[in-house]
């Protein structure tokens, strides 16, 4: 699924790391030593962070308006998107095993023809997947 949140970014008095959080996500908080790696830091939690709630059925909070969020006075806010999906294939890659039925013609057929019919349904899958905007 695909989600948009603000994400606030506070440096520290040298800027030698900067402290990342998600308001909306409570205890999605990071650091990095960098803005870029402040941002990519916390895009990950926020991504781990989405996918747990989405596995154990936890509602998802909707994002606040930056108006309506407490930003202290030196914090840099940035929009960030976060795609669980795509979180998921880079980082839960195991296969896992279903048993299709098809009529035994287009079985016949797929093999005669050297289609892979569990790839077939994986990138009919993802693209299902894809197209699904919550």
């Amino acid at each position: 699924m695909r989600y948009i949140y603000t994400a606030i970014i506070v440096p520290n008095e040298n800027q030698t790391k900067y402290y990342c959080r998600v308001p909306d996500l409570p205890g999605c908080i990071t650091t990095g030593d960098t803005l870029n790696d402040a941002i990519e830091m916390i895009i990950d939690a926020a991504s781990g962070w989405l996918v747990v709630a989405e596995d154990e059925g936890n509602e998802i909070p909707k994002a606040t308006p930056q108006n309506e969020l407490d930003i202290p006075q030196n914090a840099i806010c940035s929009v960030i998107r976060i795609d669980t999906l795509a979180y998921r294939a880079a980082t839960d890659n195991r296969a896992v095993r279903k048993n299709v039925s098809l009529p035994a013609w287009m079985a016949a057929l797929a093999e005669k023809r050297g289609v892979n019919c569990s790839q077939v349904l994986q990138e009919g899958l993802e693209h299902i997947f894809n197209n699904t905007i919550l």
